[in-house]
């Protein structure tokens, strides 16, 4: 089984469900990170991300804490979010996307809490994964992380962290034993009631 996991740095959760995602890529499947741009998603869809409304800010905060301790994964905020992360998704497509290089840029931002937004903070951490800083400027880099974006964009993806695999997507962290349920057994999604909801109507549409 092919599977693609799509993720932003910017998303604590996505570094949570990171943590389960890990055997994954270990196991008999085909796993592969993706790294993309949450925010060119929010856009593309015309939503705004949790961390830009709020007191679902805070919440959502609070709530990601709340889950790592439940979960036993040191977390720590990184010193301002949301953050840009385009320098570190540059960085990991520069180093590859191996799972060492999403490991090492997770960890450095959400397991120590360092900034992550810009060449200069990442320098350290570049250099500990051999990549030189002008590769994460770069173009290769660059052209990369649009080329993800975009087929995530049009494979349907509406937010991260996000499973997909077998025509099926599997969003957030909290979605993660669903996920793997119906990675052993393709018909947890086939019974009568989880086909009708799939073509469920709609009864009424807010207006703008």
């Amino acid at each position: 089984m092919h599977i693609d996991w799509y993720f932003d740095f910017i998303s604590p959760f996505s570094y949570l469900q990171w943590q389960k995602v890990k055997p994954l890529t270990r196991s008999a499947h085909t796993l592969r990170p993706v790294p993309i741009v949450f925010g060119a998603v929010l856009h593309a869809l015309g939503q705004k991300g949790p961390a830009e409304i709020p007191g679902k800010r805070e919440f959502t905060y609070r709530h990601v804490l709340w889950q790592s301790r439940q979960e036993g994964v040191t977390l720590r905020f990184p010193p301002a979010h949301p953050f840009n992360p385009l320098a570190a998704l540059r960085l990991c497509l520069a180093a590859g996307a191996t799972p060492e290089a999403v490991d090492a840029v997770f960890d450095w931002i959400w397991g120590q809490g360092r900034a992550g937004d810009s060449v200069e903070a990442l320098a350290p951490l570049a250099a500990a994964l051999g990549v030189a800083p002008e590769a994460i400027g770069g173009e290769a880099a660059k052209a990369a992380l649009r080329a993800n974006t975009e087929a995530a964009i049009a494979a349907g993806v509406y937010g991260v962290p996000t499973l997909a695999f077998d025509g099926a997507m599997f969003w957030g962290n909290d979605a993660h034993a669903f996920a793997l349920a119906a990675l052993a057994d393709p018909g947890v999604l086939e019974d009568a009631e989880m086909r009708r909801v799939s073509t469920l109507p709609v009864a009424v549409q807010r207006q703008a």
